[in-house]
């Protein structure tokens, strides 16, 4: 069995878990109220701060679960995500629009990368 870590670790979730070489990061969210494109950016900043305590970076992505609040965002965050991601290394990605845990939530985006 392999060793598992865990970084930033509450009593109902760790923020990120290490295990078999990937890097499982829970959803990331932004300053609600704000918006699409400036909780997009506030996500992908956090996805960038805990890859790296995690020892990896963006380039290392292999998949990211995309939610929106509602799908006529889509562009506006599409936009942020496109200038964020480096050329050649696209992650296979979903996206979807859901209920987010609070009404001024209007981007999470969860990713999985590897060492």
């Amino acid at each position: 069995m392999s060793d598992i870590t865990r970084i930033e670790t509450g009593t109902r979730m760790s923020r990120a878990v290490i295990a078999n070489g990937f890097v499982f990061l829970a959803g990331q969210v932004g300053e609600p109220g704000s918006s699409v494109a400036d909780q997009t950016r506030e996500c992908l900043a956090k996805v960038e701060d805990l890859l790296a305590k995690a020892g990896t970076d963006k380039t290392k992505i292999v998949s990211t679960q995309i939610w929106v609040a509602d799908m006529a965002d889509f562009a506006e965050m599409n936009a942020v995500w496109d200038a964020w991601v480096p050329e050649g290394h696209a992650p296979a990605r979903a996206t979807g629009e859901s209920a987010l845990a609070s009404p001024e939530l209007k981007v999470e985006i969860i990713v999985t990368a590897v060492l």
